[in-house]
């Protein structure tokens, strides 16, 4: 079996399977008998290293249509019932015995295996190369693969490549498969390295590992709350801080050298200017997890080293993050008008040496004396809430919102600094959302195990100063069950008004809560608000819709709970 038709029958397996167990078991075996260029790629890809797309939508779609000889409009009408461009071409393209592929010249192959190295590598070398040749390489992958090779190898393409696993299964896969603690394994393949140079022996060696100063730690991840916090035991045992709201990220500081990473892995190093003021006073082998965010220094203070109090700060609205973190060139204006500091949680590692085994009061308290000893007014440590009962915690966690916080972390005092998420020693316990009654007024069809029902929604609110006419303010796609979703589908497909393309406009007659967490100003938008993190509460079916909220409803909570200056944030509309 070639390479390439083994990671596609895994990938048929890791999203067909609804069990950890199951999915884990597919993991395992591939890493088992998979060629070890291949594995270095399945890694790669599985963790976010997607390679440059260098075929278009656009041409995909022309050179199908070609093979397929199918009208234009029968195979936009297939794309919109599917719902996914890699998909559609996957299922229309002739099987491979059908005579349409005959007279096509076998691929020239770097190797005779067929591997997934060999087809990745090749993608990336066609894009320096005219568009015939493209044209040629693809169809003829496509002549010599089965639906299911097709399928992936399009998404490959397209850059859509996503399945659900997370790098915690990776690990432990791995780990079953080179007798190498998951732990380790999980802080090898992080950062940056390039599949398509580096060995699969040289990524799991810790003489790799040590070669590359910019290394980061993979991140601890906490569960939310699931019972009251008096079920934790005694508070003294506990440690309380506030959690904030931007980008996860570390800073690392060797051999003389800064480096910044977000938790998705991504060097931000050189968008964030600001940070090199902090490698002056920072030790040469030390790593800091915290929180990338907009931080307005306290008055009095400037972006110079100046004495700063523990939390003499405040936070910018996420929104303002958003206008730097695309940046790679930041100009003056940008650097004053939303500095971005760096609030620190956690000492990964100290002179060199890995502290995460250490229990947590060790790392806090060495933790302040470096935090103290940089005295940068964008430099914090995360300030400790003090409790002495749970219902004064409790009380605390009210004014969360005030402070530009989301709710509170709880960290056991004696924990050590573990590998992705773990339940036991540390949870957040975040706010109740924001809440508002809209109704839907436009569908779209979702994707992957939903591209055949409509699942991605747009909501509206009354304007009442303009004759109660409905205006747009976030999109949704989470929050219902299947069985909901499937009635929601058909009441789509029963009361669209108008098409366009994939996208239907709907009888605004179904009522849905939305919940959020935070809200912004925005100029962007018809609404003027973007929210944060929009999902759907529940199906007020027990409303009708001119019992929906309006835009003054949602104007009095950006008076009350949001941030002015808002640009584009998730689920704006």
């Amino acid at each position: 079996m070639t390479g390439m038709r083994l990671f596609a029958e895994l990938v048929v397996l890791l999203g067909t399977s609804t069990k950890t167990n199951d999915k884990l078991e597919a993991l395992t075996n591939y890493f088992s008998g998979a060629v070890d260029k291949d594995k270095v790629w399945v890694i790669a890809l599985f963790s976010g290293r997607r390679p440059k797309r260098t075929v278009n939508s656009t041409q995909l779609t022309l050179w199908s249509l070609e093979v397929t000889g199918l009208p234009a409009w029968l195979y936009e009408e297939s794309y919109h019932t599917v719902g996914d461009l890699a998909e559609t071409i996957a299922l229309l393209l002739p099987d491979q015995q059908d005579p349409v592929w005959s007279g096509l010249t076998d691929v020239e192959r770097a190797e005779e295996d067929g591997s997934l190295s060999y087809y990745l590598k090749r993608l990336t070398e066609i894009g320096k190369e005219e568009e015939p040749i493209k044209k040629d390489f693809i169809i003829q992958c496509w002549a010599h693969m089965n639906k299911d090779e097709r399928f992936v190898f399009n998404k490959l393409i397209t850059g859509g490549f996503r399945i659900g696993v997370s790098q915690k299964m990776i690990v432990n896969a791995l780990g079953r498969t080179t007798a190498t603690s998951p732990s380790v394994i999980a802080h090898r393949i992080s950062g940056s390295w390039d599949p398509a140079v580096i060995s699969f022996s040289n990524l799991l060696s810790e003489e790799d590992a040590a070669s590359n100063v910019s290394r980061p730690y993979p991140f601890y991840l906490a569960y939310a709350l699931e019972d009251e916090p008096s079920a934790l035991g005694n508070p003294d045992d506990w440690q309380a801080e506030w959690k904030w709201d931007g980008i996860r990220g570390e800073v690392i500081k060797r051999q003389g050298q800064l480096f910044v990473w977000s938790r998705g892995e991504e060097l931000m190093t050189e968008r964030l200017p600001e940070y090199q003021a902090f490698s002056n006073d920072l030790p040469d082998g030390t790593v800091l997890d915290g929180e990338i965010i907009g931080i307005q220094p306290a008055a009095g203070t400037s972006s110079s080293n100046q004495p700063v109090s523990p939390g003499n700060f405040t936070v910018l609205p996420f929104a303002a993050l958003q206008t730097r973190i695309g940046r790679k060139n930041v100009t003056k204006k940008q650097l004053t008008e939303a500095p971005v500091g760096f609030i620190a949680y956690d000492l990964l590692e100290y002179e060199g040496v890995d502290w995460r085994e250490k229990p947590l009061r060790e790392r806090r308290a060495q933790l302040e004396q470096i935090v103290g000893n940089i005295h940068h007014p964008l430099m914090h440590i995360s300030p400790i809430v003090k409790f002495n009962t749970w219902d004064e915690l409790t009380g605390a966690r009210q004014t969360s919102r005030d402070r530009g916080s989301e709710g509170i972390m709880l960290k056991k005092k004696d924990s050590p600094y573990q590998v992705g998420r773990k339940r036991g020693d540390w949870w957040k316990w975040k706010i109740d959302p924001l809440v508002i009654d809209a109704v839907m007024v436009y569908a779209q069809k979702g994707h992957g195990r939903r591209s055949n029902l409509y699942t991605d929604y747009t909501f509206a609110v009354r304007d009442e100063s303009n004759d109660n006419k409905l205006v747009t303010f976030t999109k949704a796609y989470s929050g219902l069950t299947d069985k909901e979703l499937a009635e929601v589908d058909t009441f789509v497909k029963r009361n669209s008004l108008e098409k366009f393309g994939p996208v239907r406009t709907v009888r605004p007659e179904l009522v849905f809560e939305i919940a959020f967490e935070g809200i912004a100003a925005s100029s962007r938008h018809k609404s003027g608000v973007a929210l944060r993190f929009p999902r759907i509460n529940r199906w007020r079916k027990d409303k009708k819709s001119d019992e929906i909220n309006t835009l003054e409803d949602l104007k009095k909570i950006l008076q009350r709970h949001g941030k002015g200056g808002g640009s584009n944030t998730e689920g704006s509309a």
